[in-house]
């Protein structure tokens, strides 16, 4: 059973993760890394590959696939959420991850991976914290990608 804490109760709890929390990266993929990850994951799609446009396509340029940058995106939860920088050892678990596909990350241009923590939950059954979480790539002056995503966080010490 879920069980809603202030923020009162999570700081005296030292709750592992918090509402409102937010964290982000920057990062910027080669066309030499959109190649790679496409080739690693038997993505064969030209965008991806090729460095000259396919006739009649609308990409003038490499892009990057929607699974290089979710992966990006689960990759910097995972790491965020696993730290303990802050005196707090915890383990995490993605539970559930959506993303939308809103416009296409070109290679060579800066991203901003944000997340926020819109709600968190206690649930005595997993023994953990269940955080809600927004997200966004934000590139060439646009979110590029969306997403929500669900974690449970573990308080080890």
């Amino acid at each position: 059973m879920a069980e809603m804490l202030d923020v009162a109760e999570q700081e005296a709890l030292a709750v592992p993760v918090r509402v409102g929390e937010h964290f982000d990266r920057q990062l910027r993929y080669s066309v030499a890394q959109i190649a790679e990850f496409a080739r690693i994951s038997g993505d064969a799609n030209p965008l991806h590959h090729a460095v000259r446009p396919q006739r009649g396509s609308d990409f003038k340029d490499v892009i990057a696939s929607g699974q290089q940058t979710a992966a990006a995106m689960m990759g910097l939860v995972a790491s965020y959420f696993s730290r303990n920088d802050d005196g707090i050892e915890r383990e995490m678990l993605c539970l559930n991850f959506n993303f939308a596909f809103k416009a296409p990350i070109h290679a060579e241009t800066e991203i901003d991976l944000r997340w926020l923590v819109s709600s968190v939950d206690f649930n005595s059954r997993l023994d953990g914290w269940i955080g809600q979480l927004n997200g966004s790539a934000f590139s060439a002056g646009e979110d590029c990608v969306v997403a929500r995503g669900t974690v449970l966080v573990r308080r080890l010490n």
